[in-house]
Formats: C-alpha cells, structure tokens, sequence
C-alpha cells in the first residue's frame, strides 16, 4: 500500500508525509542538526550531539513491517520522523517515537504521525504500542494521552511507560475527525480573513483579470494590506509594487493569482516565502483543457502543498467575505451582495458572476462566498468545515457539479444539517460502471438520500435561491400545515393542489379569501389571524392586481401589511405577488408553484431535525480480523454474522444428483445463469425435490429449457423474499438498499435506500419504507415476519460496507424473511481497490 499523503497542521498549513528513504540519510543529519539541545534529550534521553553513521543507516533503512518510519517535509526539509519497531518477531507489539523540529513543535504532527503509524502497523498483525518518554515530556505525553485510545501509563526508573490498543475506537475516531474539523476549518479561515494579500499578474496598464481583480479587492474596501508583485512596475492600481511579495514586510497570508498557467506555481511558493497559507488561482490552463493541463493541475497543487498552501481553483472566480471588519472582494464581479448570514459555495468559474448577481438582486444576503473552479485542493467539504462554526453563517448553499470525496461530503452534511441548514444544487444521476453492473438509487431515491442527510437537494440555481431565501429570512415551520391567505380565489385554488401535489396539508379554514376589492388593511388583519391561528404552521400568501381605481401608491400599502405580518411572527410566510414586489426579507415568488416547492422544502428539513437521530448500535458475532482476510463472500459475510445457505454448481445429471447428497434431501436446483438464478415464474427453479428420481428428472427439465449448469441447494423453510443490496454511490459512498424480492419490485424500482453506517432508526425506516412492505407485517391473514431480525441483517450489511472499502457492491438475493428469522439463500459481493473510499484510515488531504 502507498504510504504517503499531503496532510493537515493545526494551524492550517500543509505538509507532505511519506515513508523514510535511504536516501534521506544527508536530510536526516540536517534534520538532527536543528533539533535543540533540549529536544535531543527528551527524543534520545542523552545529549546525542550526532548521529553515528550505524544509527544513521539504521534510521533510514526499515523494512515496511516490522520497522518503519514516516518523515513529514515542507519546503523541500524533514521537519519531523515517526517510527516504530516491533518487540520481536511476529510480537503484537511495537514500541513507537516521535521528534519535531523545534519551530514546529505543537502544531499537531505528531498526532498525524501517530495515526499513519498505528494504520501501517495494523496492516502486519501490530495490535499495540507501546512507547518510553520522560516525565518533563509534556509535549509527547499530550500526544499520546489525547489520541482517543486506551492508554495505560505506568512511571518506573525515570521514565513514563506507556501502552495502549491501536484498534480505532469510537472516541479515537471521534478525536480524528474533531481535529480534521479544526484543522481544515483554519486553513479555510486564513483564505477568507486575511491581514494581507499579494497579487500577482495585474498589469500595470489596468488590462486583464489580474488587474481587475486587483481594482475589485481595493475599490471593496479590504482592510487588509494589498501588495501588487509585479517583475518591473513600480506602482500597480495606484498601489506601491513590489519583485516579491516578501519585500512589502507586511503579514501575507492569500495570494491572489492570475499569471500563465506555466508561471502560477512559482507565484505560490513566492507567497509561500513571505508567510502565506493559501492561494486563489484565477488562471485558467489546467485540467479543463485535457491531459496536459492536468498534469500540470497535478504538478501545482503538489507544488503549493509542499510550500504549505491550500489552493482554491485553478480556474476560480475568486472569493469574498463581506464581513464590515474585512470586506474582501477577491472576485471578478465588481459588485458584491449586501451582507449577510449566508455561506455561498460554487465549483462552478463560469457560474460565478450570474450566481452573485442574482443573490444581489433576491436581496439574499452573504456571509462569504468561494468559487472552487477546478477544485483541485480546496472543496465544498472544506467549507463546511469551516461556516459550521463560523459565527457569521446560519445557512449555507451549494452549487456542486461533482463530489471528490461523496462519503466525507454525506458524513460532514449529516453533522452539519443538525446544526445550519444545507441547501445544494447536485447531481442525481450515478456515472455508469460504478459499481459493476449493480444499478444502485434513481434520481428519486438519492433525492431522498440527501433528505434523509439533512441536506436540501434542488434541481436547479433557481430553486437554490428560492429555498436560501426563506431559510436566510424565515423562521422554519413547526409543521406541514399551511395557511393560504390572499385576494385572490384562482390564485388561492392552484395554491391548494400545489400544496397537496407537495405534501403540505392545507390548515383547516383555509384558503381565506379576501376578495378582489380588499385593501391593505383587510389583508393585513386575515394575515394576522393566520400567523396566530394554532392551526397554522406556515403562511402562503397569493397576490392578485387589485381591482382597477386604486391608488398607485396602495402597492406599497400591501407590501407593507405583508412585512408587517411576515417579519414579526414566529411562522414562516412566503408570498406570490402577481403585481408589485415583496418586501425586503419577505420570500417573494413569480408563481403560486414555485412557492410551494420552496416551502415544501424548508418543512423537509424541519421534520428531518425532528427525528431523532439515532445510534450505531453494538452487533455481536462480529469478527473483523476474519473479515480483513476473507477471500470469498460467503466467508466475509460469515465473519459479520450473516450465513449464507450453501449452493453447489452441476454440471451434469449424475454431478446434481452427487451435489444433492452432499447437501442433504430435501433440495432444491435452480438455473445457474444469474438472471435466471430464483426465477421461478419462468420455471427456472424445482422445489422440495426428496430422492435421486426427482432429481434427475429436474435436471433434464432444467437443462433442456436453459442450459446444463444448475446450483442444487437444501430446502430451507419459506418466507418472504427480499432483496438487500449495498453500492457506492457518487454522493453518499456506499448506501444500502431493501426491497421486497420479485419482478414486479424489480421494475418499479421498489428499493428504499440509506447511505452507510446504518443507525437503528435508519435500518427501521428501511424495512417499513418499500411500498410492498405490508407483505412483511401480515398481509391478508400471513404471519407477520421478524422485524427486528431483518433490522439487525441490515444493521450488519451497513457496518460490513462502512468497514471494507474493498467491496464495491454487494446483493443478497433473496432474503427469505419468516417469522423465526431470516435465511440468505445467494449472495454476490464485488471486490474492487480499497483506495477508492477516500474517507478512511488516517487525515490526509485528498489526493490530485
């Protein structure tokens, strides 16, 4: 396995860890040369002013199993080295140490360090470590104490001597995605609150992105200090310039680049050298114009990383924070939105000035805003990270035309929809092949799976807006009840099949009509009895002209009796004004359907955070280390505790008749080609076969309808067939699929889906969601099947799909449900590579 990766530091920063080389031996000594005094003897327990060459030889020659070492590198030097060693042969244990370089010390590479080892050393039977440090050590013992594990201490002769299990543990892991939450968070906040930034490729005669750019960042009044670097200018946008951005002397931490995409990289580590943490790359040149960009997007990112940059871009359109204490326009639209509580990410470059624009006009408010462009480091998890716990932000949208990493994006989204809602703009379709020839969720169902994330998926950049905006300015609903108040009877009638086309429930006494020649004044009062009526979760308020003769100015009379309702109460109102405008914060919509698609929407993600969220329940007679060495499905699936009835293949008459007395009378055989395989509508299935007669002439029917190879298996008692199947999905990873067995299921698609890990309340929605569920629970006079018992089968199929990236997909088919429990009479598991699940093993930044 490959054993390195660009990673985060605590600050924010990056650095690049990978195994030890015997190459290393020269930065090895240099490495050893800048360590003080004082962390050679807390590392060594002795002075050790140098490395003698045997030791040196040794440190840098392991053999990847029972030694090993990682080095971290930033700017081209080892900063740090971790090993291990283990206590003897094929021992269990191995003893582990760490040392920093001293100007790095305390930002979180040892703890990085510790996870790359611990996951090497699981991989060759390692199951403990155990490790030697001094009493005064704070530092280390910190690492080692704060790692989630178990971690025994016991002091003897001077010395702390610690040990501890490296299997991760539910607070192991929790402690590693609580530091890759900060640490990405920080590396985000450097990009969007800078105290300066360097700008590179804005021209001297005002020509060019560069230079607009640079004019857009200095007319939005950034607080910040701006340092044009330009090779000969003297002075750039009125602004002092300079050879390189270290000669300003003042803090860099962005830089604003827009040069040829051959000169961007040397522009990064410039900037690098003169303190800064990121960079927004506005150039285009890269992977959007084929393979030779995108080696070349490789050979940025790789390049930024090593300097201790995360990019956002190439081919950005730049990012803003309209923070008053900021106020950065590091975009291409010379305007931005007012400010407000709204995070707004984009993949999309091109998007970006109509996507500004139009929350401009909505009035919709921002927070901050980042075009990824290309999205070659810098994503859409990356700022949820960030705006979870940005004070600024309440709500946050997505534009996402694709998902780097689909199961840390569906992890991150379910935490953080608990917290502000997400509203996203996603594909619902799966690439082909991804998952052998296992067809996984429709556009509906992974609708539904964003739902059931907490995530508000919508179909178009116009319904983002529709739905942000009543999210930014509107309390959520406390139910699906809605009062439709208006001037308007048409209006109020199309309002009402919408609402019941949305699944929102029209409140009882409603639509209230007002009638055409009712004023403000009259609106004014229905609309306040609705927003107090506890009937009423939500208000639709539907606008028609009113009757001719009027004022003119008696538009602004409705509009403010509509704010006045609209903005003090405690339930949301969204309005559709056929004439006039609504009031600012007031959702307004052009049509009485889109309304209600919004609205529906929003009440969505309020029953969502109304359930409670569930548990990942402990599951016994589970064996993982026989699961990591299962070489078949049937052994893997054993090793979670779900059997499978073995099926022996015939390929001749007297070959059946030898499988049936191997597997014991009563038998079954069945047609071996997988779409025949239990279909038994089209005769390719002989039941309850007792003797050797039976079986043969079975065989002679089977075979002469549809070729000679059969599977001969046991009879097992009967049940209901089901079907459960496990994919990786583009925007969850694996999810989890359940559905009656049959043709008809087949081709309505009757599958309920859930993304993996299953909690208990996910796997007890699964078995109760199909539409031919009833046939579960006693249907015309059946016996109700064991619930709980399929619950726990999906239970264990969600846990072996979250633990084994290896499998790609997996169906068991059928599933015999009864009222004493569950058999599985075939299965089917796909292998694939491990590496393609991103989110797993230790912290590492996704790959180029």
């Amino acid at each position: 396995m490959e054993r390195s990766a660009d990673v985060l530091l605590s600050d924010g920063t990056t650095a690049h860890l990978r195994r030890i080389r015997p190459e290393d031996a020269p930065a090895i000594v240099d490495f050893h040369s800048r360590m003080s005094d004082r962390t050679r003897y807390l590392r060594y327990f002795s002075p050790y002013p140098r490395i003698p060459e045997r030791d040196l030889q040794r440190f840098v020659n392991v053999d990847h199993r029972d030694r090993e070492a990682f080095v971290t590198v930033a700017d081209g030097r080892i900063t740090a080295v971790g090993r291990y060693e283990r206590l003897g042969p094929d021992s269990p244990e191995a003893e582990v140490a760490f040392v920093v370089e001293d100007a790095l010390q305390g930002r979180g590479i040892g703890s990085v360090l510790l996870e790359h080892l611990a996951d090497a050393a699981r991989e060759h039977g390692i199951t403990r470590f155990v490790a030697e440090v001094l009493p005064e050590n704070s530092g280390m013992l910190r690492v080692f104490g704060d790692t989630g594990y178990q971690v025994q201490r016991r002091y003897a002769d001077g010395v702390v001597h610690l040990s501890f299990p490296i299997e991760p543990t539910e607070k192991s892991r929790e402690v590693q995605e609580s530091r890759e939450h900060v640490t990405e968070a920080r590396s985000i906040a450097r990009l969007l609150a800078p105290r300066g930034i360097a700008v590179y490729g804005a021209s001297a005669t005002g020509h060019g992105i560069g230079a607009h750019i640079l004019g857009n960042l200095r007319d939005g009044g950034y607080t910040g200090g701006i340092v044009p670097v330009h090779p000969s200018a003297e002075r750039v946008a009125g602004l002092t310039a300079y050879r390189s951005a270290s000669e300003a002397g003042v803090p860099i931490d962005l830089a604003l680049i827009a040069v040829p995409a051959g000169r961007v990289a040397e522009a990064g580590r410039d900037a690098a050298r003169a303190g800064a943490g990121g960079a927004v790359v506005v150039s285009a040149g890269f992977a959007e114009t084929g393979t030779e960009g995108a080696t070349q997007q490789r050979g940025l990112i790789e390049a930024a990383r090593a300097a201790g940059l995360r990019v956002v871009g190439p081919s950005s359109f730049g990012i803003a924070n309209t923070d008053p204490a900021i106020r950065l326009n590091a975009t291409l639209s010379p305007r931005l939105p007012i400010a407000g509580r709204v995070g707004f990410f984009s993949q999309s470059g091109a998007l970006g000035v109509a996507l500004l624009a139009e929350a401009d006009r909505r009035g919709l408010g921002l927070s901050s805003f980042v075009s990824a462009g290309n999205r070659a480091d810098v994503s859409g998890n990356d700022l949820l990270q960030y705006w979870q716990d940005d004070p600024g932000t309440d709500v946050v949208l997505l534009y996402l035309e694709t998902f780097g990493n689909p199961r840390k994006f569906a992890r991150l989204a379910r935490r953080m929809s608990r917290i502000k809602p997400v509203v996203a703009v996603a594909s619902a379709t799966r690439p082909p092949g991804l998952a052998g020839d296992t067809p996984g969720p429709d556009a509906h169902a992974v609708t539904a799976l964003f739902a059931r994330s907490g995530v508000i998926r919508v179909d178009t950049v116009q319904e983002l807006f529709d739905v942000g905006m009543i999210l930014a300015h509107q309390p959520l609903p406390a139910g699906r009840r809605v009062a439709v108040v208006g001037n308007s009877s048409a209006l109020a009638e199309l309002a009402v099949v919408a609402c019941r086309s949305a699944g929102l429930l029209v409140a009882d006494g409603y639509p209230r009509d007002t009638g055409p020649d009712a004023g403000a004044h009259d609106l004014a009062d229905a609309l306040a009895d609705a927003a107090v009526d506890d009937r009423v979760d939500a208000l639709l308020v539907v606008f028609a002209p009113p009757v001719p003769g009027r004022h003119a100015d008696e538009d602004a009379d409705f509009a403010a009796a509509l704010a006045s309702v609209a903005l003090a109460g405690e339930k949301p109102t969204v309005a559709t004004m056929v004439f006039g405008q609504a009031p600012p914060r007031v959702p307004g919509y052009p049509s009485v359907e889109e309304a209600v698609r919004a609205l529906s929407r929003v009440a969505d993600y309020a029953d969502w955070l109304r359930r409670p969220p569930g548990v990942l329940p402990e599951l016994s007679g589970v064996d993982s280390v026989a699961a990591e060495t299962a070489e078949d499905p049937a052994g893997l699936l054993a090793a979670y505790g779900i059997p499978v009835v073995p099926a022996v293949q015939a390929g001749d008459e007297d070959a059946a008749v030898a499988a049936a007395v191997e597997v014991g009378y009563p038998v079954a055989l069945k047609a071996a080609g997988g779409a025949l395989r239990h279909r038994i509508d089209l005769g390719a299935v002989r039941l309850a076969l007792s003797g050797e007669e039976g079986v043969r002439a079975a065989y002679r029917e089977l075979a002469g309808a549809f070729g000679p190879d059969v599977l001969v298996q046991t009879m097992v008692p009967p049940g209901v067939a089901c079907v459960v199947e496990m994919v990786e999905d583009p925007a969850f990873g694996p999810v989890i699929g359940f559905g009656l067995g049959g043709v008809a299921s087949e081709l309505l698609g009757d599958l309920a889906w859930r993304a993996a890990p299953l909690t208990d309340r996910a796997a007890e929605a699964l078995v109760d969601e199909p539409r031919a569920a009833p046939l579960l629970h006693g249907y015309r006079g059946s016996m109700p099947v064991d619930r709980a018992a399929l619950i726990d089968l999906l239970l264990r199929v969600g846990r072996l799909a979250d633990e084994h990236p290896r499998v790609r997909s997996l169906t068991l088919n059928p599933v015999l449900a009864r009222p004493d429990g569950w058999t599985v009479l075939h299965a089917a598991v796909e292998f694939g590579d491990p590496g393609a699940r991103p989110d797993t093993g230790p912290r590492r930044l996704r790959r180029v």
